[in-house]
This record gives structure tokens, C-alpha cells and sequence, in this order.
């Protein structure tokens, strides 16, 4: 994981030195353009040696496990690339400070600078010196490669088959494949056919393609394909596997395939005049699209039932009954729980057991190892196969899932979420084909997930996901990865010392946290809280974590009970992210203009009632959420008053919920890159600065517009809603006289899908104008339809999945034509 490390150094110092020109036409002082000159030249020679060493340490990770001298090397990398990322961010800092004041006070900071200038240079370059004297000693102390080979033969040769009372659950799927394969007479004579069998890591995709071994041998027997060994250094040499292959009728199974690609380069090896059968297995969604129409088998982890005879076959089978004590009933229901259905976990896991003793003590000892970050010694198989999984992930990716994995269990991982703390993180570049953050974000999700890393728990009403999920498996093994990469670590209030020094994320998930008190993080650059029964004005926040964690970039506080931010906060330069969502935080200090670098703001469901006025000197700051859920007012969310001055955070792609006002309305049109917008306290005379608002926010996906009381009507004629808009709320009285034409005005919207209407003042005439919406999956109105009869015509809401009505207190009767929201009656 270290090339993780130094690919995500290498961006940003490639970024650092993009601003050489700007800087250096821009210096005030001789001494100074010198000062920085030695320093720009030793990032230079930084970079140049990280991207040299991107490609070694790919391949190195691959065996830095079995090669000492070789980890050894990887860790010291990692640590140098750890000092450097220091530097350069303290370097951006002091760069950011310059732009701040008038030409006095710019020449004496530039002044001061200089000897921080300096100093970096002298720091990259001992840093330098270092990383020559690790090559030194890698050299020098590198095993040859032949006494490497013959000192390793022995070991790692474990020998695992698969046992018949092993495969548990398979058999349906058996069946399935077998018939696939099989076919009728006719389906024998078609072409060719690709099945695909797909899923976690770990589920049984190999166990199940093995299994029909024997059936294979027989099939091929019967079509005159000789089974010889020698054949397969054959297969890539495709005019011989041509030739052999012409006419005739073949199964191959082609085994953990990772990437579709594989398919696409070695399909015209195989005749067309043949009749061919094609098993592919992947942990990948993508591959699995290469199935011939349904031939697609998705292996899940196995039911209770069948989870608890695997674990019984494993841990008892030298008992005749297979049957688990009573005594150590309560301990294997938390072994399975912790499994999860994982096939290969179960199997290791039970295998292990039935090498001890069968006591409540021992088998409760090896639960807590297992629990205890020693999971990849209770479970090695597994340990190995997420292995495989983490180096086939590029760089950016890896980081991404090793953040995934700092979270508690059974922890639900929210899209939107997740993707603003790898954004503020750092991990998401932007790509050549002009896709946003935002985008790229969602794009490492989802590859996460079709690679079986992160398991769905929810779509959308748009089959959008929602969030996620890691099995607690994989989520064990992970932690343990991220910790021994100084990637994260998780504090959970166990007793002893918690060292911090050295990590560079820590996730505290437990009460007695105490302990770090005791040890500073200087390195430290992420700061998870989660549970909301921690008080954190009992973390001993104040010294030493915040005070000697100067690079803190990530603060998240989200749902604990904190209600104010101690001072030290404001002092954190490098802070990206402040997470207050959920919390009892009443107030933000002028302070927090000092946040120079914080792109998230993070306070929903909060009790903030007001933003501070110097919040408008946050000009990197990306998504601001700020109000309070489960109020009075219209859509039971509170927003917060503004300060004047917004319209200069030019960058916000997320504003959420300000306090209607003409000042603020007129600031808000300048916030064009706005995706999420919302607006409360909207009164009537506010409709032409909020229409003029509105219509120049081109990129606007999601917008909230609340009344200021139920009987306050929303104007809204002469809103012109962007084409990109997929969710729109409305809180309000509508105009009825208009509303048949606003509703029809919306026409347009083929990206809408989701409609939450509220207070409207709906008639059954108005009502069917909303037809014109034929790509809305989600449908919502409280107190919003006053008609008896709401009526739905043939045709419309062809793609509605939900419909929700309440508060029709005059509402007597529902008609749906035949043809009326085929999707959600199918």
C-alpha cells in the first residue's frame, strides 16, 4: 500500500509545483525568490524520485510479506513520503497566508518566510539523504534471489481441498449451471455461450467452477477433446487452439477473470464453427456482463441454516454428529455473526476451532483475537484472498476502501458522504474526460462495490446507492491493513495506551478514551468520531491531539454530544473537513474565518441557528450544510441566517438551508456551480430575487424552496428550472390559478425523478398537469391534495416506484386506469 502513499504525494506535489511561475512572479523580496528557488528545486527532485519508485513498489508489495528486507525498505518509503507530505502541506499553507492583508503587511510575512523556506529546502533535503541511505541498505543486505527461491519452497505450501461435506448451499446453483451447460438437444447445436459466476471474495465462486471438474472431463471425453496437461502452454498460441478447436464442441472455465478486457482479447481465439461453452467466474460486476442473456449466477453469503452445518462440519468433524455442545452454542452464534455467511471465513474459522480444546475459555480467547486486530492469524485464507483483492485496486482506489474500512461494525456508509471525505481527503483528481469531483467520487463507489469490496444495503427510488456496507470480514482484515500501513487505526476505549505517533487517521469508536491523552499525533491528519453516547468534551481534545496535530485535515464529530468547538480548532491550517452533522454545536466563532483550507462544513441536524460573519472568507469551501431537523416549520427543517458576502464562496457546490431575505437572495445568484440548494422562510415578496436566483444556477441537481408558514404562497411562475434537476421539494402554498401551467412548465425535467410537494393546494384538475412528468420514480404529498378524487390516467407515471399521500382529510377515493403507473402496479 505504500505506492498508495506516494501516488497521492506525487499529485500533490506536481500541484505544488504548478504554482512556481505564479509565485515567483509575484515575489516581493531577492532573498525570498532565492529562499524559494532551493525549495522548489527540492520538491522537484522529491517528486522525480517518488515517480521513479511508483512501478517498484507495485511489484514490491506483491512480496514485501515474504521478503523481510524488502518490507523493511517499503516501511521506510512510506515513512519518507509521510515527512514530505508535511512539508508540502505546511509550504501550501504559508503560501495561502500571503494572499491576506496589504502590501506592508505582505512584505512582512514574506519576510518571515524566508527562514521557513529555508528551512523546508534543508528538511526535503535530509529527507533525501535518508531515503539514499535505505537504497544503501536494501542493497546491501538483499538476499539473492536463488537462495530466496529455495529458502521459500518449503513454506506457504498448504494444501487445501474441498471436501464434498464442505460444499453447504450450493446446490441450486449447481443445478442451474449444470443445466446452462448441459442445455436440451437444440441449445447443443447453438454457438457459443458465456455463464458467468460472480460475488464477494470468498463466497465459493472457485469451489462451485471446481466442483464440476468431473463433469467437464466427461463432456470433453465424449467430444473427442484429449485432457493433456502439456496443452495448456498451448493456449496462447492462438492458430494452434484455432485449429485444434475447428468444428468441434468445448467447455472452458476461465477462473477468477478481474477485468472484462480478458474476455475481449482472447474471444477470437475460439472458431466460430463450433459449439462452445464458456464459464467465467470474477469478483467483478462488469465481468459478469459477459453472460449470453440470464446465464448469470450472483453467489451470496450463505443462509443461517446453512452457515451453521458448514461451521459444524469444520469445528466438530471428528465428532460422529457434527453437533455443537450446548456449552458452546452462545460462542458459535457470535462466530457466525461475525462471519456473516462468508463461506471461506466460516471454513477457517471452524477449522481452527477444531484444533482446540472445545471450552466456553479457549474458544472465547480465539474470538478475541479475532476482534482484536489478529483477525489475519485466526483466518488466514481470507487474509490473503482481500490481499489479491488491495493490489489489484489502482492507487486512489486503495485509499479510498482503507478509508471505508476506519468506520465501526455494521456500520451503514453513505454515499454523499463518504464522497465529500475522499474529496476533502484528497484522493479524487479530476479526470481528462471533464467529469467532476463529485463524479470521479461516485465512479470509485461503484467500482468498489462491483468489485465485491462493499456490499449495497439501499438504492434510491432511482436504484442510485444510497449507501453501503463492509462484511465484517473484509472490514476486520482491512483495519488490520490500514493499521499496519499507518493508514488509520481504530481506538475502541479498550484499557492501555493508545499510541498515536505515527498513524495518520484515527477512528475513536468506544467510551473510555482516556488514553489518548497520553501520546500527540503530530502526523496526524484525520480525526473520526463516531457514537453519539461520546461526550468530547471529555477527549481531552484540547491538548495534546489538537495542539501537536498542526496537519489535522479531517476533524468528524458527527452525533456526539459536543455543543462547543474548543479554540484549538481554529488553529488547524490544513483542515479540510469539519464534521458537526447531527451533533449539539450552537454556535460557530468569527474564528472560523481562520479555516483557510476547509472545503467541507458540515453542520446538519445541528443547533446552529446563525453562521458567523467571516464564514464568507472560506473561499475553498465546496458543500456547507447548516440547519436543524424534526422543527415547526414547513418541511421540519430550520434554517440558518446567512451573513452578507456569500456570493464570494463562488466554489460552493452545496448550500444547505439558508433563511430567505432579499440581501441573501441577490448574494446566492452569484453561487452558480450550486448542485444543492435550499431555501426556507420564503415569503411572497421574495419570488422575483429568488426566481432570478434560481434560473442562473445551471448545474442545480437538488432544490428545497419552504414557505415561511402553510398559508404563505410560493410564486414560482417565473422560475425557470435547470434540465439537470432530478430532485425538487416544494413546502408551500401553490397559486392555483397558475398552477396548471407551473406544473406543465416542467415538462422539460427528464431528469427529474423525485417530487416532494407540501401545503400545495392541489385540486383534481391541477393534479393531472403533474402527467407531464414521465420520469419521476418518487412521488410525495403531505397535506398537499384537498380534492375528493385523485385520479391517475393510462399513461401516466409510466416509471413511479413510490407514492406517498397523507393529510387528504377531503380525499375519498383513488382511481387508476388501467395503464397508470405500470412500473410500480408490475
Amino acid at each position: 500500500m505504500a505506492e498508495a502513499v506516494v501516488g497521492s504525494l506525487v499529485v500533490k506535489l506536481g500541484a505544488a509545483l504548478a504554482k512556481e511561475a505564479a509565485i515567483f512572479g509575484a515575489s516581493l523580496l531577492w532573498k525570498e525568490a532565492s529562499a524559494l528557488k532551493d525549495l522548489f528545486g527540492k520538491i522537484r527532485e522529491s517528486k522525480s524520485e517518488l515517480e521513479s519508485m511508483q512501478a517498484y513498489l507495485l511489484e514490491a508489495e506483491r512480496f514485501k510479506d515474504t521478503d523481510k528486507t524488502t518490507g523493511i525498505f517499503v516501511k521506510e518509503i512510506r515513512g519518507f513520503a509521510f515527512q514530505i507530505e508535511d512539508v508540502v502541506d505546511e509550504f501550501t499553507y504559508k503560501l495561502l497566508g500571503d494572499k491576506h492583508g496589504g502590501f506592508a503587511a505582505k512584505v512582512k510575512k514574506r519576510l518571515n518566510h524566508i527562514r521557513t523556506w529555508r528551512r523546508l529546502a534543508s528538511k526535503l533535503q535530509e529527507i533525501g539523504l535518508e531515503l539514499q541511505d535505505a537504497k544503501r541498505r536494501k542493497k546491501d543486505y538483499a538476499i539473492p534471489k536463488e537462495m530466496g527461491r529455495s529458502a521459500s519452497k518449503s513454506t506457504n505450501q498448504a494444501l487445501h481441498f474441498t471436501r464434498d461435506e464442505d460444499l453447504v448451499g450450493i446446490e441450486e446453483n449447481k443445478e442451474r449451471l449444470v443445466r446452462w451447460l448441459k442445455g436440451g438437444d437444440e441449445d447443443l447445436e447453438q454457438g457459443s455461450k458465456i455463464t458467468t459466476v460472480w460475488g464477494m471474495p470468498g463466497v465459493g465462486k472457485t469451489t462451485l467452477s471446481y466442483r464440476l471438474e468431473d463433469l467437464l472431463k466427461k463432456i470433453a471425453a465424449e467430444f473427442g477433446i484429449a485432457v493433456d496437461g502439456a496443452n495448456t502452454e498451448m493456449r496462447s498460441l492462438a492458430e494452434s487452439i484455432n485449429e485444434h478447436l475447428q468444428g468441434k464442441k468445448f467447455i472452458l472455465v476461465l477462473d477468477d477473470v478481474w477485468i472484462p478486457r480478458v474476455w475481449s482479447e482472447i474471444r477470437n481465439v475460439f472458431p466460430a464453427n463450433c459449439v462452445s461453452r464458456f464459464v467465467i467466474t470474477s469478483r467483478n460486476h462488469e465481468v459478469s456482463l459477459l453472460a449470453t442473456r440470464e446465464c448469470v449466477i450472483h453467489l451470496e453469503p450463505l443462509q443461517a441454516h446453512h452457515s451453521w452445518v458448514l461451521f459444524c462440519n469444520g469445528a466438530f468433524w471428528n465428532n460422529d454428529d457434527k453437533e455443537c455442545p450446548f456449552e458452546l452454542l452462545d460462542l458459535a452464534s457470535k462466530f457466525l455473526r461475525k462471519c456473516q455467511g462468508l463461506p471461506i471465513a466460516i471454513a477457517c474459522i471452524s477449522r481452527l476451532l477444531s484444533c482446540k480444546p472445545p471450552t466456553p475459555a479457549e474458544w472465547d480467547n480465539v474470538y478475541r483475537r479475532l476482534d482484536s486486530q489478529l483477525a489475519k492469524d485466526v483466518i488466514p485464507d481470507v487474509d490473503m484472498i482481500l490481499k489479491v483483492s488491495l493490489e489489484d485496486l489502482p492507487y486512489d482506489l486503495k485509499n479510498c476502501f482503507l478509508q471505508c474500512a476506519l468506520v465501526p461494525e455494521d456500520y451503514e456508509i453513505k454515499r454523499r458522504r463518504i464522497m465529500r471525505h475522499w474529496i476533502a481527503a484528497g484522493f479524487i483528481r479530476e479526470k481528462e474526460e471533464n467529469k467532476t469531483l463529485e463524479e470521479v467520487a461516485e465512479g470509485y463507489l461503484t467500482e468498489l462495490v462491483n468489485r465485491s469490496l462493499l456490499q449495497v444495503v439501499k438504492r434510491n427510488h432511482a436504484g442510485r446507492l444510497k449507501c453501503c456496507r463492509l462484511h465484517d470480514v473484509t472490514r476486520l482484515l482491512a483495519r488490520n491493513k490500514a493499521k499496519e500501513e499507518c493508514f488509520g487505526t481504530v481506538c475502541n476505549g479498550s484499557h492501555g495506551v493508545f499510541y498515536i505517533e505515527g498513524t495518520r487517521r484515527i477512528s475513536v469508536q468506544g467510551e473510555n478514551l482516556e488514553q489518548l491523552s497520553q501520546s500527540g499525533g503530530s502526523h496526524l491528519r484525520a480525526l473520526h468520531v463516531f457514537g453519539s453516547y461520546i461526550n468530547v468534551d471529555s477527549l481531552h481534545l484540547r491538548k495534546p491531539i489538537l495542539t501537536s496535530s498542526k496537519l489535522l485535515s479531517t476533524l468528524d464529530l458527527h452525533g456526539t454530544c459536543i455543543k462547543m468547538l474548543p479554540n484549538e480548532v481554529f488553529n488547524l491550517f490544513n483542515l479540510r473537513y469539519l464534521g458537526l452533522r447531527g451533533t449539539g454545536i450552537e454556535r460557530l466563532p468569527e474564528a472560523v474565518g481562520r479555516l483557510q483550507s476547509l472545503e467541507v462544513l458540515d453542520a446538519f441536524n445541528s443547533k446552529l441557528s446563525c453562521l458567523p460573519n467571516n464564514v464568507v472568507q472560506l473561499q475553498n469551501l465546496r458543500y456547507m450544510y447548516a440547519c436543524t431537523i424534526g422543527t415547526m416549520d414547513i418541511g421540519g427543517i430550520g434554517g440558518v441566517k446567512a451573513p452578507n458576502g456569500l456570493r464570494q464562496l463562488a466554489g460552493l457546490r452545496a448550500l444547505q438551508c439558508v433563511k430567505a431575505s432579499p440581501e441573501i437572495l441577490l448574494e446566492v445568484e452569484a453561487l452558480t456551480e450550486l448542485r444543492t440548494f435550499s431555501v426556507c422562510d420564503v415569503r411572497c415578496e421574495h419570488s422575483a430575487d429568488l426566481s432570478n436566483a434560481i434560473t442562473k444556477m445551471d448545474h442545480l441537481v437538488h432544490l428545497e424552496i419552504f414557505a415561511a408558514a402553510d398559508n404563505e404562497v410560493l410564486r414560482l411562475e417565473g422560475i425557470y428550472l435547470p434540465p439537470t434537476l432530478s430532485w425538487l421539494s416544494l413546502g408551500g402554498q401553490l397559486e392555483k390559478t397558475s398552477m396548471p401551467q407551473l406544473f406543465s412548465s416542467w415538462s422539460h425535467l427528464n431528469s427529474l425523478t423525485r417530487l416532494t410537494l407540501g401545503f400545495s393546494n392541489i385540486d383534481e384538475e391541477s393534479f393531472s398537469s403533474l402527467y407531464a412528468l414521465h420520469d419521476l420514480r418518487f412521488l410525495e404529498l403531505t397535506k398537499a391534495f384537498e380534492g375528493k378524487k385523485l385520479d391517475f390516467a393510462a399513461g401516466s407515471f409510466p416509471k413511479l416506484r413510490f407514492l406517498h399521500i397523507e393529510g387528504t382529510a377531503q380525499l375519498n377515493k383513488v382511481g387508476i386506469e388501467e395503464g397508470a403507473m405500470q412500473t410500480s402496479l408490475n
